[in-house]
């Protein structure tokens, strides 16, 4: 299971501006290392991310081989009403993980 560290304003005036910052934990395999024997480790990365504000998706990238183990992303949005940010990671072999974080908009 990986754990994440959420960055996100706990408040923000109605039109500003605010930053969003995300690291999550997650051991990662690229898929070109090779074992003793010589047989390929299998690749286990994470493949995307996404982050709805409300319900709406506000951010989303596609992660490849060569983004780093615990990825750290930082992104902008306006703060337009009170509610909640929800973050998800998708990789390979079944990973998930989830977070969310609030703000209120005065």
């Amino acid at each position: 299971m990986a754990s994440a560290l959420i960055n996100v304003p706990a408040r923000a005036k109605r039109g500003d501006v605010v930053e969003i910052r995300t690291l999550t934990s997650h051991i990662m395999e690229t898929g070109f290392r090779r074992t003793a024997a010589g047989d390929l480790v299998p690749r286990d990365i994470i493949t995307s991310f996404t982050c709805r504000y409300n319900g709406t998706e506000i951010f989303r990238a596609d992660l490849f081989p060569a983004i780093a183990a615990n990825p750290y992303l930082s992104f902008f949005t306006v703060a337009r009403e009170s509610g909640k940010f929800e973050f998800e990671w998708i990789g390979d072999n079944g990973f998930v993980s989830t977070a969310s974080a609030s703000i209120t908009v005065e």
